[in-house]
């Protein structure tokens, strides 16, 4: 068992034994059988995760499952590795002299016709150096172990328990282990850092991510470890990047070199070629007897809905000030994760924690917007109408007021009665007045509040 570091502040599990265990050919896709937790919102990640065809779990504590095959110098056998992710905010922190520390469990089984074949449990301890540490929701631990089992179907099981609370998760899915031998390639596998091994009895030397992904304006790559087998000095495998449309967005080759008795090599795939979203990277071999593929998701970081780029900007219009989108907007290509990047770093209202709380805080207002409101936007998303608006922008008024009223509030309710609510707003000292003059539910602002409301806004926008 070792500790180390993945990236800046990331705790590592982990556990290199080899035991036994299982993938499909094209791809290292799990098909989830059964879950503990329910089915979750489409913003939640898990919902990515599964599309991609990860493990995953939401509350009550989430994580991710990955399993990637390698070569053994057996034909009749083949090295799974099975890695899971747990964000630190997922685990019971406490304080351990001037750190804090966490255990947790990791349950991995694997099972042929209701037999089992392997297992491995095991109590791990995360620690982190500051209190910062512990709300990190990213990719900060990381389990992973590796089996060695014969090729055939098999049903894998992951379970996570928090020691601290005693919370857990459980997933099953259904995987078929590869006979790997010569003309054929490994699972490939996002890695954060690997070596090259040399010896087909050995274990690959990786970090893998789980997750596989990235943050757009954060990462400026995905780095991709793959392994051939076969004879050659040199391999030449071409591959190409796809986004969720199946468009091409990246086409080039990798050559991968022999090291002792197999060839292998990493290919670092820039997020700009990717784009954001769910990708899939596909490798063939040059004499085109094997074709292997893996997803890559690449997100505008956590806790933020997934969007398109141009979704992501419309949707800011109540956060940041026009000329600050525009600049966003107008960027190239190749330089939006750059200028991405700079606008979370200058707009960030608590730079000493990993997350964007304005952004979390803004995006979860306009999720609830989108519910609450949905009735009354005419058809547009709910926090595009005006009581939307002045939610997604100010939050939860300190007090709602609602009333009748004979009182001409437009210029087509002169003689109409109206239902009024009034928002009040201490900390701005504002009182915003809405109208329902059919009835129906769709409020409206009067002309002197949405005065009253684009001067507060536009004094709130961070410029």
């Amino acid at each position: 068992m070792q500790t180390v570091l993945a990236k800046q502040a990331v705790s590592i599990g982990l556990v290199f034994l080899v035991s036994a265990c299982a993938r499909p050919r094209e791809d290292d896709r799990i098909v989830a059988a059964t879950s503990s937790v329910q089915a979750q919102a489409p913003q939640d990640p898990t919902v990515v995760f599964h599309q991609m065809g990860l493990i995953a779990t939401g509350s009550p504590l989430s994580f991710v499952g990955k399993i990637a095959y390698f070569a053994s110098p057996s034909a009749d056998t083949t090295m799974m590795l099975a890695s899971v992710s747990i964000p630190n905010r997922a685990l019971s922190f406490v304080r351990e002299g001037d750190a804090y520390r966490a255990p947790y469990e990791v349950h991995l089984l694997l099972s042929q016709a209701g037999t089992q074949v392997a297992a491995v449990n095991s109590m791990e301890i995360v620690r982190v150096p500051t209190f910062k540490e512990i709300n990190r929701t990213d990719e900060s631990v990381i389990f992973q172990h590796y089996f060695k089992v014969r090729p055939g179907d098999y049903t894998v099981s992951f379970q996570v328990r928090d020691a601290g609370s005693a919370r857990s998760t459980l997933q099953e899915g259904q995987v078929t282990v590869p006979s790997l031998k010569a003309g054929l390639l490994s699972t490939p596998v996002i890695v954060y850092e690997a070596a090259p091994r040399s010896t087909l009895d050995s274990l690959p030397r990786i970090l893998a991510s789980p997750r596989s992904s990235a943050v757009f304006g954060q990462d400026s790559t995905v780095t991709v470890y793959l392994e051939g087998y076969g004879p050659q000095l040199r391999l030449p495998v071409g591959f190409v990047v796809q986004n969720d449309r199946g468009a091409v967005t990246w086409r080039d080759t990798v050559l991968l070199q022999r090291r002792g008795n197999l060839l292998s090599g990493s290919v670092k795939i820039p997020i700009s070629r990717v784009g954001i979203g769910i990708a899939n990277v596909t490798f063939t071999r040059a004499d085109a007897t094997d074709t292997v593929r893996t997803p890559v998701f690449v997100s505008f970081g956590n806790d933020i809905p997934l969007l398109t780029y141009d979704e992501m900007l419309a949707q800011l219009r109540y956060y940041a000030a026009a000329e600050r989108i525009r600049a966003l907007r107008d960027a190239p290509p190749e330089k939006r994760g750059t200028i991405w990047a700079e606008f979370l770093r200058s707009t960030d209202p608590v730079p000493a924690t990993p997350e964007h709380e304005g952004l979390q805080a803004y995006f979860m207002r306009l999720l609830q917007a989108n519910i609450r409101f949905r009735e009354e936007s005419g058809g547009r998303s709910g926090w595009l109408s005006d009581r939307g608006k002045v939610f997604v922008s100010l939050g939860e008024p300190d007090q709602i007021y609602e009333q009748n009223t004979n009182v001409p509030l437009s210029s087509t309710s002169v003689t109409q009665r109206s239902r009024v609510q009034y928002w009040e707003y201490a900390q701005y000292r504002l009182r915003f007045l809405f109208y329902d003059e059919s009835g129906t539910g769709r409020w409206r602002l009067t002309p002197a509040s949405e005065a009253d409301f684009q001067s507060i806004n536009a004094r709130l926008l961070v410029h």
